[in-house]
């Protein structure tokens, strides 16, 4: 029997030990490491969902441990589970593990994916903050149009009681609060419920399959975090992101998306330069030539946005998209340069608690506020750094209305964006024939 450590950030990791080793004898997953959501270490993975072979759970640990936990218990095999990292982030912690005398393994898709009763669209992405929720939107949309009955299942956000969200189901609004749904997590099953759809997520994405099959004729896989999908896909669109060319064949999992697609949307060329757009086609036709292409726009609305004009004004952006998605602008900021705002303030001075430390981890960020919100305190620190900030006017840019869940005396203005596909082909005519 082997050891095993599985690097994780409480999602693809999670999936990995549930589908590969929870009943695999030939393995002892001793410990998980966890990263880039903050808070998630020194839980346990539970005896509820780790089965049998584990009658005490599986404890674990920060990745900062991760050197000392290969020697302290012998470990034979790390196994790399978290996305949306540079391939050179990768091999350098390759090398970590390596050092230390343990091998390195990457699970890929035939390894970990699961077989759906019926069929699944998968919409994944290069990189987090590339436009995959608005498109799984349309995707959505056009499905429910036809007169099918679409069940979206949700990459995993699980940072909470482990226990209680092995399987969650979303049919309306107040299944947020029952469920005590993070930022991040709203940001993402909002809107689908906006649209009238179900929407499940949780942490044995067995189980969760299993209850949405009962009540869909086509699933939607709504990937995250540059994550290649946890189901077998009839069809996946992958959309990629001219503001970070190149990415697509630089970052962990996203070249995988990006070489396994059936369909690649090019989004925001409405805000991207030309060579950018240019250079991710010429990747397409290196890596991938039998996609289809979608080219599609991400335009923006604002309702009083001539309040803007002349104001100092707060941005506050999508979380993830800025922190691990690398991302120095969003939205907001390209919402505040068209209605020509004087300033956009920097929010630093301001940021108390674990808002202060996003932005020392992630340098940079300057004239723009990440929606941070993985728990009541953080939210909470967040609204007390709205508040003190200097500022005329604050745009917020996030998927939901923040101003729902944080209460501030200054005016707010709230940027939307869906997408829109440009010429032929486009998702209904993908959509048909598939």
């Amino acid at each position: 029997m082997k050891k095993a450590l599985i690097m994780g950030a409480a999602g693809r990791d999670f999936h990995n030990f549930n589908v590969y080793f929870r009943n695999n004898k030939n393995y002892q997953v001793v410990a998980f490491t966890a990263t880039q959501i903050p808070d998630i270490e020194g839980r346990k993975y539970p005896p509820e969902l780790a089965g049998d072979l584990y009658p005490n759970g599986i404890p674990i640990y920060p990745e900062e441990e991760l050197p000392e936990l290969i020697r302290k218990y012998e470990i034979d095999e790390v196994f790399f589970s978290y996305s949306d990292v540079s391939h050179q982030y990768v091999m350098n912690k390759a090398s970590l593990c390596m050092a230390e005398g343990a091998s390195f393994v990457l699970l890929g898709p035939e390894a970990t994916m699961l077989e759906s009763k019926v069929p699944v669209v998968s919409v994944c992405a290069v990189r987090t903050g590339c436009g995959k929720s608005q498109t799984s939107r349309k995707v959505s949309l056009i499905l429910k149009n036809k007169g099918r009955k679409v069940v979206i299942i949700r990459h995993p956000m699980p940072y909470g009681d482990l226990r209680k969200q092995k399987v969650q189901r979303f049919a309306d609004f107040s299944d947020l609060d029952k469920h005590e749904c993070t930022i991040e997590e709203r940001e993402e099953y909002e809107p689908h419920l906006r649209n009238g759809m179900i929407v499940y997520a949780g942490v044995d994405y067995e189980a969760i399959l299993r209850e949405a099959e009962k009540e869909a004729d086509v699933i939607v896989w709504d990937g995250g975090n540059n994550d290649f999908p946890f189901y077998h896909s009839d069809l996946e669109i992958v959309v990629t992101d001219p503001h970070r060319p190149g990415h697509e064949i630089s970052y962990y999992p996203g070249e995988v998306n990006f070489r396994r697609a059936d369909v690649i949307v090019i989004n925001k060329i409405d805000t991207a330069d030309k060579k950018n757009i240019d250079q991710i086609k010429l990747n397409i036709k290196k890596y991938n030539p039998k996609a289809k292409i979608i080219e599609a726009a991400s335009p923006i609305f604002i309702q009083d946005g001539n309040e803007i004009k002349g104001k100092r004004v707060l941005v506050i952006e999508d979380g993830p998209t800025l922190t691990h998605g690398e991302m120095s602008y969003g939205a907001g900021a390209v919402a505040a340069k068209k209605y020509e705002a004087k300033e956009l303030i920097d929010p630093r001075p301001y940021a108390v608690g674990s808002i202060k430390e996003t932005f020392e981890k992630y340098s940079h960020l300057t004239n723009i506020l990440p929606a941070m919100g993985y728990g009541e305190k953080q939210i909470k620190e967040l609204e007390e750094t709205i508040n003190r900030a200097d500022c005329d006017l604050v745009i917020v840019a996030t998927p939901i209305d923040l101003t729902r869940l944080i209460k501030t005396d200054k005016p707010a203005l709230r940027v939307t964006y869906e997408l829109q596909e440009l010429g032929s082909p486009n998702l209904e005519e993908v959509l048909k024939d598939f």
